[in-house]
């Protein structure tokens, strides 16, 4: 199922309250999985350049920007070197089904001048609980490539969502670029976390188990 939104994204494993049920990774159920956009902030995703999908086989859901760009240098304005996005979703699961993210897969493009710097980082927390540490992903200059970073969750640190609950799915992502001893008066250096032909997206796995 799709969903169009203004998005942003982020991710390792799920923290709830209370007593949340544990357990292996099992499979995907094969009825589909929604899921609905609440809210969206921040300046890494204005209104209209993000999008949400789920994967056929429930696997995983993708959030694909086309706006998401933190910059230092010629042509940057000062609040340019941090972006970031708040998205807030209703995931949707079949009856009798739970779920925690597995792992998450960041991609983007990073031009990095000699002695500048940029850093990734992502974090996320069920509705009514505390955010999660964050986790970062430091880049360094020179750099002129596509990029990827993975955060994972070993299976059994894995934190399933309460059975038979529905809270909003909140995550947050920043992308940061530093000028360092990089010549801004004359170079520019950036990251982003999309693609100018849209093959590249954000995507996050999710892990499955029964409700007891």
């Amino acid at each position: 199922m799709y969903r169009a939104l203004a998005a942003g994204a982020a991710i390792i494993s799920l923290f709830t309250g209370g007593s949340p049920w544990h357990g292996s990774d099992g499979p995907a159920p094969t009825d589909h999985v929604v899921i609905d956009v609440a809210t969206v902030n921040g300046s890494g995703c204005p209104s209209g350049t993000a999008a949400v999908a789920v994967a056929p086989d429930n696997t995983a859901f993708t959030v694909t920007y086309s706006a998401y760009l933190a910059q230092v240098g010629v042509g940057a304005q000062p609040t340019d070197l941090r972006k970031n996005c708040q998205l807030n979703l209703w995931v949707h699961v079949p009856q009798g089904f739970t779920y925690a993210i597995a792992s998450a897969d960041y991609r983007g493009y990073a031009h990095l001048e000699a002695g500048a710097t940029a850093q990734e980082r992502a974090n996320y927390y069920f509705q009514g609980q505390s955010a999660t540490t964050y986790t970062v992903h430091p880049f360094k200059g020179p750099l002129d490539t596509d990029w990827q970073a993975t955060d994972t969750a070993d299976i059994a640190s894995l934190v399933y969502a309460p059975c038979g609950e529905e809270r909003l799915f909140n995550i947050n992502t920043e992308l940061r670029v530093g000028a360092g001893s990089s010549d801004t008066a004359h170079t520019t250096s950036f990251m982003t976390m999309d693609s100018t032909d849209g093959d590249i997206s954000t995507t996050y796995h999710f892990a499955w188990e029964h409700c007891p």
